[in-house]
């Protein structure tokens, strides 16, 4: 088998980044409680806002989907908090549209580019805010399963 092989390093780089979502999921269920940030964990509006931020930076909602993951899973996380968390992850995810954009474009993105990435801002956006007044609510659904 050819490492060049496209199939080849596409199935390694899924594998490679499946195991490190696996250990960092690992690392997140064993930080426990964090006292210094429980004002931060315990307020869903600002976990909404630690998401955007953190998936804008990091450029991946599936590694902030995994950190709420494993801090839930510790009981660091409380659930209204983590759904708010994953909603800002939804809109962080839209700032790559952005910056490939930026990157593509000489400066802001124009034309059918800047177009796909205000509606999938929009979009995101919208759904999110509309659902943030409602995870209290959503919480307790959720954990009657």
């Amino acid at each position: 088998m050819e490492f060049n092989n496209p199939v080849f390093q596409t199935i390694l780089g899924l594998v490679i980044f499946y195991i490190g979502l696996k250990m960092f999921s690992g690392g997140m269920k064993s930080m426990g409680h964090i006292e210094q940030l429980e004002w931060f964990l315990g307020n869903p509006y600002w976990m909404f806002l630690g998401a955007i931020v953190f998936t804008i930076l990091w450029q991946s909602s599936s590694l902030t989907t995994t950190a709420v993951i494993g801090l839930v899973a510790s009981g660091a996380l409380p659930l209204p908090s983590a759904i708010a968390a994953i909603l800002g992850a939804n809109i962080g995810t839209t700032g790559t549209i952005w910056i490939a954009g930026i990157l593509v474009s000489d400066g802001m993105p124009q034309g059918i580019t800047r177009q796909v990435a205000l509606i999938h801002t929009g979009v995101n956006t919208i759904m999110a805010v509309a659902l943030l007044p409602f995870v209290q609510p959503m919480a307790r659904f959720i954990s009657k399963f």
